[in-house]
């Protein structure tokens, strides 16, 4: 036991390591309540507090519906990675039928494109079914992707087959197996998916920017990208501090919702990493 209790040395220096990671998140927030004038006049101080960027980012940026169509794009292609990818995990992890191994190599094989070679294709496609500027190109292209099926494949086949076995003697269908038995073994690492995923579609930039090209439809990161367009256009005469000023406005707002989800699911988090790293 004592042997393993951490000593002073490792405190200090995970001190250390919080103190460099979590610098710049402070330096945001704090810069972004002071003047426009005094982030560039004196960028380390911590002079008076003031709510004028962020009154004056909401005026010219419409970073609500970003949030908005942020979220319900979140929730609907989240969702669809949520439920589909366990199950295709599950049928690869546990089911022998024809050609398996060979549409599970043709899986791990999209995650060697790059996604740049993927977005002419994925646009072509959109725009022949009319589907530009529509909620359904943000959602649909990459719900079901590769890396999720994979880690889930790799989850669920570290689950005995004897409970599994178990689950069909005493009557349960494929379903109730899967939603009683296998569910309940992976929630570590259904739990760093959803984390994971949700990183992902919160921080996706490339995809949502070709797609939408109108502001009905913009997502969060392409509100922030264009933000000090905005602010220039809007507003005659606008500074680099302004645009500085609304710019960590609207950073410091945007990062909260990622901080709250995995300070929520941080457990569940690293013991799903954990969990995928060691072969029982």
């Amino acid at each position: 036991m004592s042997r393993n209790r951490p000593g002073i040395g490792q405190y200090v220096l995970l001190t250390l390591l919080a103190i460099v990671f979590l610098y710049p998140i402070w330096w945001a927030v704090s810069s972004s309540l002071k003047p426009a004038a005094e982030i560039i006049a004196s960028p380390l101080s911590i002079g008076e507090l003031t709510l004028d960027n962020y009154r004056a980012m909401f005026a010219d940026v419409p970073i609500g519906t970003g949030f908005l169509n942020t979220a319900l794009v979140l929730l609907v292609k989240g969702g669809m990675t949520m439920v589909f990818c366990p199950l295709a995990g599950y049928a690869f992890a546990k089911y022998d039928f024809p050609f398996k191994n060979v549409l599970f190599g043709v899986v791990l094989l999209t995650l060697m494109l790059p996604t740049l070679v993927l977005i002419i294709p994925l646009l072509l496609e959109m725009s022949a079914l009319g589907w530009v500027n529509t909620y359904q190109a943000l959602i649909l292209p990459g719900s079901v992707d590769a890396f999720s099926i994979f880690w889930m494949r790799q989850t669920i086949a570290a689950i005995p087959n004897e409970l599994i076995d178990a689950g069909r003697v005493d009557g349960a269908g494929e379903f109730g197996i899967f939603y009683k038995v296998v569910l309940p073994v992976i929630r570590p690492g259904l739990a760093a998916l959803a984390v994971l995923t949700t990183m992902n579609i919160y921080n996706d930039f490339v995809w949502p920017v070709v797609a939408v090209n109108d502001t009905e439809h913009q997502t969060l990161q392409v509100v922030l990208a264009t933000l000090a367009q905005n602010v220039t256009g809007n507003r005659i005469g606008a500074d680099f501090a302004t645009v500085w000023g609304e710019l960590l406005a609207a950073g410091s707002i945007a990062m909260l919702p990622l901080l709250v989800i995995f300070v929520l699911l941080q457990r569940h988090f690293i013991n799903g990493i954990l969990a995928g790293s060691v072969k029982g």
